[in-house]
């Protein structure tokens, strides 16, 4: 039986090899509840290494949409090649507009990082090896998430243990200030329903903005846009890269000539996780399992 399962594997290519060794490595439990707010249950999916009782970097996957659409399904191929270099995944979903306004999707992705922290010994997560990422309203929510603090007031739907304090952000075409795609030239519809007609819209906004919060002590930040993005400013990587580097915190940009809102080409995502995987060793994370 052995043999023969060797001799099924070695025919198979190399891609549907490693299909298989992850499914014999990995469980997956979804639609775990980590919030109820609004009367909504915000779920999330965890897939954990079952191969090892050591500890396992986790990536906090948050997907796009614009906070008005996106589901965190959507976004499976996103975290392929995380689990391919051995992490353990969370990825997570949120409230969108429909279901309630700025600052909600902020609140909730705190609420799931706190869950992350809270939920360790069950599921095998590192606390001290952890990266958010996402793409476009996933990127604005993966540096939000890990740049805010508890002293920000934006983590209070959820008390309980400490926010932990992430590694890393791997930002994907995320917004850096939401002010600046409300009005004017840059007005974007996602943002306007997002934040709607509420009162005080353009101070929920600052407060919403990644731009907000750069300060020393943040983690590594590396951010990925393509610089004829119609959707998101390429201008706003710049500028988050610019204040970064003046707040002296370890960022790089890495742009992608040419690239709209993702859509990347096979040869560009190349470049784009051969510069995740550098930016990852240079801080200390595993690529490989």
């Amino acid at each position: 039986m052995l043999r023969a399962t060797l001799i099924f594997l070695t025919a198979l290519p190399l891609a549907a090899q490693w299909a298989v060794t992850a499914a014999n490595e990995y469980r997956a439990i979804p639609n775990i509840t980590y919030l109820t707010a609004n009367g909504y249950d915000a779920k999330l999916d965890v897939y954990a290494r079952t191969d090892t009782a050591t500890l396992r970097p986790v990536l906090v996957n948050i997907h796009g949409g614009g906070w008005v659409n996106g589901t965190k399904e959507g976004d499976l191929f996103h975290i392929l090649p995380w689990i391919e270099m051995g992490w353990n995944v969370v990825n997570v979903e949120y409230r969108l507009a429909r279901v309630s306004q700025a600052p909600a999707a902020v609140e909730d992705c705190l609420c799931a990082l706190r869950w992350v922290a809270a939920n360790a010994k069950t599921y095998g997560f590192d606390t001290a090896r952890i990266v958010t990422t996402g793409g476009s309203a996933g990127g604005h929510l993966s540096l939000t998430a890990g740049m805010i603090g508890e002293s920000d007031g934006l983590d209070r739907q959820c008390p309980g243990v400490p926010l932990p304090k992430v590694a890393a952000i791997v930002n994907w075409y995320g917004i850096t200030d939401v002010n600046d795609l409300l009005d004017g030239p840059n007005r974007k519809p996602y943002a306007v329903a997002w934040l709607a007609s509420q009162p005080g819209r353009e101070q929920i906004a600052r407060r919403v903005s990644p731009l907000t919060y750069v300060h020393p002590g943040l983690p590594a930040i590396l951010t990925i846009h393509g610089d004829a993005d119609p959707t998101v400013p390429y201008a706003h990587a710049l500028r988050l890269r610019e204040a970064l580097t003046k707040a002296g915190v370890a960022n790089e940009l890495v742009t992608v000539p040419g690239g709209k809102h993702g859509g990347f080409s096979r040869e560009q995502r190349t470049m784009v996780y051969t510069a995740i995987k550098a930016f990852l060793a240079k801080h200390n994370l595993p690529t490989t399992p």
